[in-house]
């Protein structure tokens, strides 16, 4: 029997809506949380910037994207500069730029369309990019869960492994309610087992404040910080294009067209702009809760919303908050192992969908250059960018592509490529 799909427009009961945000949360909370770890913040604001963002965004697409927003990790590498050479007030001042000039393209693409996609992202080079999205992940996967030290401790190999195969066995084998709610039964399973073996510290949830307000920042502006940060934007967009792409794949509709990447990417980068005068970090839709979407087959933006509401509760309650930072890492690289890998084989499933003719030499060479492109591990140094992995990828496919399609247009190709089906 096929999956109950429950879809964008469809709302769900009370006793499901709880259940069913609280595994959003869940899986977007380690990620999320960490970028403002690293920038040396209090992740409160985080948490309520994010929840505003998301409702800002489901807003602006007229509730026809489901869609997380979350912390960015394609700042991390200028931002960090930033911050050493001026301080974090004037890395949110780059985070506004980058917000404003993405906001800018949105209206571009509103003016002049989308059907460019078609010519410098062809499904044979999309398909590639959208798994690295996935696929780039599977290492942080699991180092988030400890599997990847000189010696592993046998505790988070214990609570990874409970909550792997808790989320494997309950996708496959859970049935009615339970089926849509795997992700979230296995971080329970998780989290009790590392209680268990004494891997819980609730010392912060019983030390913290009933309640208390997030920190916020005043941003500060300077050119030079502003240009460190501002080459950001070519990563952003290839990224933002691959979730809607690979979102559009998962719940069968278009997203690129209806509400349109116009509307997509202005909601996108008008959250960070506003996370940004507030003291937050950028934000950029999920793939752990793309990933969610695809394992449980629930599409509702009424979920989407339920979450962004829970985190911003959670902002504010000084115990929820505490509690829900002391999930043990090995219980979120546990998710998402499995959770990365369900975007990696949306990518795959683009190629499928798109019937892509690898008896044609255009469409073979493209997705093998771009596999071993995002794959190979090297890195392009421009300024203080860092050109590698899904990046590096999206730029060989577009430069490929071009180039392709000129050659098509130009009648150079040999019989073995020539009018490429998924180019023209």
């Amino acid at each position: 029997m096929a999956k109950r799909i429950i879809q964008i427009e469809e709302k769900v009961p009370l006793k499901m809506l709880l259940p069913l945000s609280v595994q959003h949360l869940f899986a977007m909370f380690g990620a999320t949380v960490l970028v403002p770890f690293l920038f040396g913040i209090n992740p409160a604001i985080v948490l309520l910037m994010n929840g505003i963002g998301t409702l800002l965004f489901i807003f602006i697409t007229k509730g026809k994207a489901p869609a997380y927003l979350g912390s960015s990790f394609a700042f991390l590498a200028p931002a960090n500069i930033v911050i050493a050479q001026f301080g974090y007030p004037y890395a949110l001042g780059g985070f506004i730029a980058v917000g404003f000039l993405g906001c800018v393209l949105s209206f571009v693409i509103k003016k002049f369309g989308v059907k460019w996609i078609d010519v410098v992202l062809p499904p044979a080079a999309m398909g590639p990019v959208v798994a690295l999205i996935g696929l780039e992940l599977s290492g942080s996967a699991a180092s988030t869960a400890g599997l990847l030290e000189p010696v592993i401790d046998p505790k988070n190999a214990i609570v990874f492994l409970i909550t792997l195969s808790v989320a494997v066995i309950g996708s496959v084998c859970f049935r009615k309610f339970w089926a849509i709610i795997p992700i979230l039964v296995a971080v329970v399973a998780g989290y009790i087992s590392a209680v268990f073996l004494g891997m819980v510290d609730f010392t912060p949830v019983l030390e913290a404040p009933l309640f208390a307000l997030p920190n916020f920042t005043m941003p500060q502006f300077n050119i030079n910080a502003i240009l460190m940060i501002l080459p950001v934007i070519l990563v952003i967009m290839s990224e933002h294009i691959g979730h809607q792409v690979v979102t559009s794949q998962i719940v069968g509709r278009d997203l690129i067209k209806d509400p349109g990447l116009d509307r997509t990417l202005f909601g996108d980068n008008f959250s960070t702009m506003i996370s940004g005068f507030l003291g937050s970090v950028p934000t950029t839709t999920y793939g752990e809760n793309i990933g969610v979407m695809a394992l449980t087959g629930v599409y509702s933006v009424q979920v989407i919303v339920g979450a962004a509401i829970m985190s911003i509760i959670c902002s504010f309650i000084g115990p929820l908050a505490a509690l829900i930072e002391t999930i043990p890492s090995p219980v979120i690289g546990g998710i998402s192992f499995l959770l990365y890998g369900m975007i990696g084989v949306s990518g795959l499933r683009i190629l499928v969908d798109e019937h892509v003719d690898y008896a044609n030499s255009v469409n073979m060479v493209l997705t093998s250059v771009v596999f071993v492109a995002g794959l190979s591990g090297i890195t392009i140094q421009i300024g203080n960018i860092a050109l590698t992995g899904m990046v590096l990828a999206a730029i060989v496919a577009m430069l490929l592509s071009l180039l392709f399609f000129v050659f098509s247009k130009l009648h150079w190709l040999n019989e073995t490529s020539e009018e490429p089906k998924d180019m023209l």
